[in-house]
């Protein structure tokens, strides 16, 4: 008797063949048959789970961000255990860094996906992170939370706190993506500006 083929685990493993050519090639240069060829099976069978390039490309995106969030969500809580406000918005900033091969190609597929936006009318309506203000307002509740126990400098908005460190992040993520700075390097800028936001001798990291 033949094996009753799980759906959701099909199209789970077409979405890791996604990942993995694009994160070799970028976004850009993937198509529904060189996927086929990464995961062993037909391009009819691509096709059948998924009509359109563009819902293929939506599915795997939404497969990395959703694993890759996990991670974050995995390194805060872990930052939070007994370290503090400050640890935790050190562990949700640096996650995204390019650090490692997890990261470096949700960067690079995540990049890949927002220049293709630019041109492509039907991705941009699309953003395969459902919730694109979910990080943002994580971090600043993280930095409220500081707040309330006093362990920011005074004034600090942690609304357009959180907006600004999260955007350095991302641009910092670029830069060692690309090799223009070392991810030490990365990592200091965004220290040295936590210290400017944590008030001396009450930070924790």
């Amino acid at each position: 008797m033949p094996r009753r083929v799980d759906h959701a685990e099909r199209r789970t493993e077409i979405a890791e063949a996604l990942v993995r050519v694009a994160g070799r090639r970028g976004l850009h240069a993937v198509g529904m048959r060189d996927v086929a060829a990464e995961a062993g099976i037909s391009l009819r069978l691509v096709q059948y789970y998924f009509q359109t390039k563009e819902k293929l490309l939506l599915f795997g995106l939404e497969y990395l961000a959703k694993g890759f969030g996990e991670r974050v969500s995995a390194r805060v809580r872990a930052a939070g255990d007994g370290s503090g406000p400050r640890a935790m918005v050190e562990a949700l900033l640096t996650a995204a860094l390019p650090t490692d091969d997890e990261s470096r190609t949700f960067h690079y597929i995540y990049t890949s996906y927002a220049v293709l936006a630019v041109s492509d009318r039907a991705l941009a309506a699309q953003p395969f992170i459902k919730n694109p203000d979910a990080a943002e307002a994580a971090l600043a509740e993280l930095l409220r939370q500081a707040q309330d126990a006093a362990l920011l400098e005074p004034g600090v908005d942690p609304q357009l706190e959180a907006a600004g460190l999260l955007a350095m992040s991302a641009g910092l993520g670029t830069g060692v993506l690309v090799g223009q700075r070392s991810p030490e390097s990365a990592a200091a800028v965004l220290d040295h500006h936590l210290n400017r936001l944590f008030r001396t001798g009450e930070a924790v990291g």
